[in-house]
């Protein structure tokens, strides 16, 4: 066992080193890995920049493409609140003074850390409400403020955009515009932009990099870190701290989020589960005892329904229970998160 564990910290080393030297501020190609393999190993070292996945399909003009991504950003950053704005954890809800309250800070947090402040005030609002945005930012506002912002939820120095692309190689008008749209979104965001794929869709322009392949996960117990976890308990929540204290230790606890706003579509009212566990569609609620008022309960019960209809599962513990024997409510988890992701490796089609 010994042996196995060495190899595979060796490996972890060597992954590492490879994308420590891949360049992190401009548009490169990356062969070798996948973009959910990079940002997987990306996320595991804490010292490389945030990483985020996503395929934009809108190759008809740079001007879609790049809409498309920045659209694709803002849902991560409003996700990642109050990672990068922490003083909404003092708020009491999304109205009233609430509101006023957080264009406030978000303006002097603007000040304070050189952003547009119409930019901050209008995600912050957005990201505590659901709403529409007001606010008319240039792309090239949005994608510098976008940029910090998600690098901040995810407690990194920088941004790194991971898409795979797969259009045929040569100089093809759909090649043309990816290659255009991430140059642009390099330049203006000061972010790193990873295209993957078998081929550079322009070798003159984007460089390649070649990766020697993931580490395989095996059957030893692995010494590396978990992926980093998303969110924090809230800070007045002992229970909360208690839950996250275990599930730290648990290596299959990764990917998980505190207290990200949940919203599938605009029409929607956003809900900020406890936890959430956005890939394997898994949500933790921990109830006080103001969730046994008959109107709270039935507002619980209507939401955990339209939970499972977008295909989540949803646990509730009471908070008595997670003082009483929280190792007993993390096995709980445990099992669920591990049933999906067999599942979720068997494929739709398996059953």
């Amino acid at each position: 066992m010994g042996d196995a564990i060495t190899m595979l910290r060796d490996g972890e080393a060597a992954w590492h080193r490879q994308l420590a030297r891949v360049p992190f501020d401009r548009v490169v190609h990356i062969s070798g890995a996948s973009a959910g393999d990079v940002a997987a190993a990306v996320a595991r070292f804490g010292d490389l920049p945030a990483t985020v996945v996503m395929a934009p399909s809108a190759t008809g003009s740079v001007a879609a493409f790049v809409a498309e991504v920045l659209d694709a950003l803002d849902a991560v950053a409003r996700q990642l609140l109050p990672g990068w704005l922490p003083e909404v954890d003092e708020l009491d809800g999304p109205q009233g003074a609430a509101l006023t309250a957080i264009r406030a800070v978000a303006t002097e947090r603007a000040r304070v850390a050189g952003y547009s402040s119409a930019f901050l005030a209008d995600l912050a609002e957005r990201a505590l409400t659901g709403r529409p945005s007001r606010a008319r930012l240039r792309p090239e506002v949005r994608v510098a403020g976008l940029a910090r912002i998600v690098a901040r939820g995810y407690e990194r120095d920088r941004l790194v955009l991971a898409i795979p692309t797969e259009t045929k190689p040569g100089p093809t008008s759909a090649n043309n515009v990816v290659v255009a749209a991430v140059e642009w979104l390099a330049g203006r965001g000061r972010l790193g932009v990873w295209l993957t794929g078998t081929e550079s869709p322009n070798p003159e322009r984007v460089g390649s990099v070649h990766l020697l392949p993931v580490p395989h996960k095996t059957d030893v117990a692995s010494t590396r870190a978990p992926l980093a976890v998303l969110g924090r308990p809230h800070p007045r929540s002992s229970v909360e701290a208690a839950l996250e204290a275990v599930l730290a230790r648990q290596e299959w606890a990764y990917g998980r989020i505190w207290n990200a706003a949940y919203q599938p579509t605009l029409v929607r009212s956003p809900i900020r589960p406890d936890l959430l566990w956005p890939t394997e569609r898994v949500v933790v609620e921990l109830d006080g005892v103001e969730h046994c008022r008959p109107e709270q309960y039935d507002a619980d019960r209507v939401r955990d329904v339209q939970l499972q209809l977008d295909g989540y599962a949803v646990l509730r513990f009471t908070n008595a229970r997670v003082m009483h024997d929280v190792q007993a409510v993390a096995a709980q988890i445990e099992h669920l998160i591990r049933a999906r992701r067999h599942d979720m490796a068997k494929g739709p089609h398996s059953g």
